[in-house]
């Protein structure tokens, strides 16, 4: 008997019928022998329904209210999903984040998991119930505070249960067959990965692959779960993101995959003075304000001003807040002025085989260049390249950089529903 924690997507269980698909495929895998674990999101829409309930209440939602309201979301889920599966004459429990024993920090809208002690969800399992947890959510031992996890929340609370419960694997339900080689949506001729491993996917996850989210994928490769990527809406096989162990090799193409992202901004600091430690200043003063930069480009200085400009990339959602603290810190600073475009798309190009190949640069850039794609910035890895274009011809650039390295498949990706998640 094996023991397989299942994620399931807000899409997966966006209304009643849809629950009950996704009860009789728990059934069907606990009828198969196994014990079953299941994290499940917020229905459909209800997670962004209830931020807009908050803000028509107050235009700042206090954090710790707002987290209490949204975590009722995957409540309602969990609740609904456990009575559909009894309605089948199975046995299922729900636990909220708190009672299934996810232990986090005390930052609320993004808290982070600190322990997992899953005491009653080990329980109910021993008992011969299917364990169905809200995602997204935990609690802070100091504090008692219920918290929310942020994005991807689901996919990180399904991961940690399956490293705090040693399970076999740990199943992403979402409504696509799995990780593809880009966003189907946006590359309809994009094919399924048969197998990636956690190194590429992670580069994918932070270049805006929106299928599995960063957070999950790091969790889950610093305690060595598998992760199984599939469609709720199909039986097909999905994606297994795979761990190598170190020394082990496999076998990996040159470029697995394009990944493309709308959410961040540019900010270009202009004329600042070209001595050391300025590019230390501007960056503590972006620390303070909690921002999560990206990638960074520093212009070669004018000769005869001694002045030169640092462009950088952040979350959008950041950007009002660098920018007023670094119009705070002007004077200290002594930069000429700041521009702000939130108009731009960052395209990635991941592949493990780009360490032993030659030629990948060129390619990109010249696909780039056939399709009249003009580039703002380039960044680096060992296993992926980045470029910064405008936001109005990502798509484009997107497919034609796929087909340039021939990752198209032969028939169009199906999508079954929602946005991938």
């Amino acid at each position: 008997m094996s023991l397989i924690v299942q994620k399931y997507g807000g899409s997966s269980v966006a209304d009643a019928e849809s629950v009950k698909r996704v009860a009789r495929r728990i059934v069907e895998t606990r009828k198969a022998g196994h014990d079953v674990v299941v994290a499940v999101s917020a229905m459909g829409d209800t997670t962004d329904e209830l931020l807009d309930l908050a803000h028509l209440v107050t235009p700042l939602p206090e954090p710790r209210e707002l987290d209490m309201l949204l975590s009722a979301g995957e409540r309602i889920s969990m609740a609904v999903l456990a009575m559909a599966i009894k309605g089948m004459g199975y046995e299922a429990q729900s636990f909220t984040g708190s009672q299934a024993g996810m232990i986090t920090d005390a930052h609320h809208g993004a808290a982070r998991i600190v322990d997992v002690t899953p005491v009653r969800v080990r329980k109910a399992l021993d008992a011969g119930a299917i364990a169905i947890v809200a995602g997204f959510q935990g609690f802070n031992r100091d504090t008692m505070d219920i918290t929310t996890l942020g994005r991807g929340g689901s996919d990180t609370t399904a991961v940690a249960l399956a490293a705090a419960l040693d399970a076999d694997i740990c199943e992403i339900y979402t409504d696509v067959d799995g990780i593809f080689t880009s966003d189907p949506r946006v590359v309809p001729k994009a094919h399924k990965i048969d197998s990636i491993t956690s190194e590429e996917m992670l580069e994918l996850a932070a270049a805006g692959a929106k299928v599995l989210y960063i957070r999950a994928v790091e969790y889950a490769r610093r305690h060595g779960v598998t992760l199984h990527v599939r469609s709720s809406f199909s039986n097909n096989e999905g994606t297994l993101v795979i761990n190598p162990k170190e020394g082990e090799t496999v076998e990996q193409p040159i470029v697995t995959g394009v990944a493309i992202d709308l959410s961040e901004a540019k900010i270009t600091v202009v004329g600042v003075p070209d001595v050391p430690g300025k590019a230390a200043q501007i960056f503590k003063i972006i620390a303070r304000a909690d921002a999560n930069v990206d990638m960074i480009v520093q212009n070669v200085s004018a000769a005869a001003t001694g002045l030169t400009d640092i462009s950088f990339t952040l979350p959008k959602s950041e950007a009002q807040s660098v920018l007023t603290a670094l119009r705070n810190e002007r004077d200290d600073v002594r930069f000429a002025s700041l521009q702000h475009d939130d108009q731009i798309g960052k395209l990635a190009l991941v592949g493990a085989g780009m360490r032993t190949n030659t030629g990948v640069s060129a390619r990109l850039f010249e696909s780039l260049y056939d399709a009249g794609i003009n580039i703002d910035m380039i960044s680096t890895s060992e296993i992926r390249i980045s470029v910064v274009t405008r936001a109005d011809t990502i798509a484009e650039a997107a497919r034609a950089v796929h087909t340039a390295f021939g990752l198209d498949g032969d028939v169009d990706a199906v999508v079954y529903a929602g946005t991938g998640r």
